[in-house]
């Protein structure tokens, strides 16, 4: 450490915010995308004239086309870079946002849902990547946490302030506005990220916390391809999938397309308000994902928060489903969707975990295989639950009706909370042996 320039050293930890400032913009247009069909389900309906199902498969566009373009955008970040996979990244989600907005027929719709699919689906993944690049390996826990509170306020734009903006402007003028201020964005990306230090004439983390380059590289680039079948071959690797698709996949059918017409249809909750509630999940996942991800940085440990979360986000979507039928006291609703929320993030540290039990130099890919597991749930459930709505809506009560149907995602964040006794326990420092 003595042998390093202060000067420089100092730049590179200041600078290092900028460079994750501007990614981590890029990730609020993700998160906003992600959530955004659901408050404006009735126009689109009205719109394209279309049943829940399609619905479903229209807002399912999105976590599709992310979920096939993890492993690619894995691939990108350790061999492309962060700064130019997100700059065209971004690109692309604000040409379907505008495509989206302006779209004539449902045909132009799912192909403007697509094109934002495939343009936010690189830009977490590289954001792992560049933390891995510009921050300390005890400090990679707490950035996923803060990384994932961060793109959260995008999920917190995509409710009420959105629900006013297209009460404004009209939806189609919201998503067209959205588009031209990712545009911007990754210009901004373009022009300030970079990445690594050494691009910047910079010292390496590596030499900062006292590594030899080849301890922490491993020495050697990997190939892609034997990188990738590296982690698709070890075990360790998917119980982190597994708990992020069912935790994930559950939390979307009600914050990203079901929750605001679960509010109205059972409790009679204007839409402004219903937009609240969910709202209040969103919010409690920002500010989980923080307290996980620091959390487990501070213990030293990854199983115990992440069975601790998912203990109570079970049980939160139990009292969901089963408490008076599928309809809880109103009373109860605000703490109980926040709390909801706020344990959802155990899977945060399914990340972590992937980095640490494979290779470091292709965090990128390790990650990437891990983060399909979110989109897998998140495409497959709100289909299901629209398959319900089409099949019994016309001959259920509005409460059999939703709980038959959030009984899937019940179901869903079981499964996930088994998976975490599988997961192996890293404390927090990578034990990967080639």
């Amino acid at each position: 450490m003595s042998q390093l320039d202060n000067n420089k050293v100092n730049k590179l930890m200041s600078y290092r915010w900028v460079v994750w400032g501007v990614l981590a913009a890029a990730y609020i247009v993700v998160f906003f995308h992600r959530l955004a069909v659901g408050v404006v389900k009735d126009e689109l309906v009205n719109a394209f004239n279309i049943t829940g199902t399609t619905f479903g498969n229209l807002g399912s566009t999105y976590f599709y086309a992310y979920m096939l373009m993890q492993i690619p955008s894995g691939m990108l970040a350790d061999s492309l870079g962060a700064r130019k996979t997100v700059t065209v990244g971004i690109l692309v989600a604000g040409a379907g946002s505008i495509v989206f907005g302006y779209a004539p027929t449902i045909f132009w719709a799912f192909f403007g849902r697509l094109l934002v699919g495939l343009g936010v689906s690189v830009v977490f993944i590289s954001i792992l990547k560049i933390q891995s690049e510009w921050f300390k390996e005890s400090e990679f826990g707490t950035m996923s946490g803060i990384t994932s509170f961060v793109g959260n306020i995008g999920g917190l734009l995509a409710k009420t302030p959105l629900v006013i903006m297209v009460a404004y402007l009209t939806w189609r003028v919201s998503f067209a506005a959205i588009g031209v201020v990712s545009i911007i964005i990754a210009i901004l990306c373009y022009l300030f990220a970079r990445n690594t230090p050494e691009d910047m004439g910079l010292p390496s983390i590596a030499e900062i916390e006292g590594k030899e380059v080849n301890e922490a590289t491993g020495g050697k680039k990997f190939d892609l391809i034997k990188g990738l079948l590296k982690v698709i071959s070890n075990p360790r690797t998917w119980p982190g999938f597994v708990v992020f698709a069912g935790f994930f996949g559950a939390f979307v059918t009600l914050s990203g397309s079901w929750g605001e017409t679960y509010l109205a249809a059972v409790y009679n909750i204007p839409k402004v308000k219903a937009a609240n509630y969910t709202m209040a999940a969103v919010l409690g996942m920002a500010i989980g994902s923080i307290v996980i991800g620091r959390f487990s940085d501070s213990i030293k440990k990854r199983k115990l928060p992440m069975m601790t979360f998912g203990a109570v986000y079970v049980v939160c979507w139990g009292i969901l489903v089963f408490v008076g039928g599928g309809k809880p006291p109103v009373g109860i609703l605000m703490p109980l969707l926040f709390i909801l929320g706020f344990t959802c993030p155990a899977f945060v540290l399914g990340w972590a975990c992937a980095k640490e039990v494979n290779p470091p130099e292709i965090v990128g890919i390790s990650t990437s295989v891990v983060n399909i597991g979110g989109f897998f749930g998140a495409a497959i459930l709100p289909p299901l639950l629209g398959r319900v709505f089409d099949n019994f809506g016309g001959s259920m009560p509005p409460v059999e009706l939703y709980h038959k149907a959030f009984m899937y995602s019940f179901i869903s964040s079981v499964i996930g909370f088994v998976f975490i006794f599988l997961v192996k326990e890293t404390n927090c420092r990578n034990i990967y042996k080639g």
